[in-house]
């Protein structure tokens, strides 16, 4: 049996998580994630992530316990628009510069995931970068938006999943990644660590809303 520490208090993490199919919870990873200061935004993620998984390793043991293995997954998105990152903005105006930037604009979201198994003392990491291209929203749909307080704690300050504002007008790879945890390269971790595959992969077909995902179609792949 397995079960998994995610390392954050992220709700949308926490109910993408669910999808893998094995039980979990959270503990938030109290770092600075300011410390990390890659310029390459994909390297940037994966060190942020890997800060993140092992600051919760070292406060949990051995991980064997009951005869579960633990494994620690951590990870980390952002936006990067001509090579610039954008974080979660700091206030209103703020992710209302952001959303007027990427406006019509294609830019990629970076999504760093380490998983620590700390029963095999083994480790797997990787990012998956998503390239999203915005649609042509008006000014009044910003307002309206960032009045919501919606993109006050996303990256890049959006959510592509907003049911009202749905900013994106393509996306090539994974939309759960996108959201904060591509669960389908989770899956491939999970599988490079010989951790047997428990997700329903029906219902993870439907969580990227009919959006078509490379990654799904390898995790597809492999378990064939």
């Amino acid at each position: 049996m397995v079960k998994i520490i995610l390392a954050s208090q992220s709700p949308r993490r926490q109910a993408l998580i669910q999808l893998v199919g094995y039980s979990y919870r959270t503990i938030a990873a109290n770092v600075d994630e300011s410390s990390v200061t890659h310029p390459d935004p994909a390297v940037n993620v994966v060190e942020t992530a890997r800060l993140k998984a092992r600051t919760i390793a070292g406060q949990t043991g051995n991980g064997k316990a009951a005869g579960h293995d633990t494994l620690v997954v951590a990870a980390d998105t952002t936006v990067a628009l001509d090579g610039n990152m954008l974080g979660k903005p700091a206030d209103a105006a703020a992710a209302r510069r952001m959303l007027q930037a990427l406006r019509q604009r294609t830019h990629q979201v970076h999504t760093g995931l380490v998983v620590v198994d700390l029963a095999g003392k083994r480790d797997v990491s990787g990012v998956h970068t998503a390239v999203v291209t915005m649609r042509d929203y008006s000014e009044q749909e910003v307002k309206a938006y960032v009045a919501s307080g919606d993109p006050l704690d996303k990256a890049g300050a959006y959510a592509i999943q907003h049911p009202t504002f749905r900013p994106v007008a393509r996306l090539d790879g994974c939309y759960l990644g996108v959201m904060g945890l591509s669960v389908c390269h989770l899956l491939h971790c999970l599988i490079e660590l010989d951790v047997p595959v428990a997700a329903d992969l029906t219902d993870l077909q439907q969580a990227h809303q009919g959006y078509p995902c490379p990654i799904y179609e390898d995790v597809l792949a492999k378990l064939a």
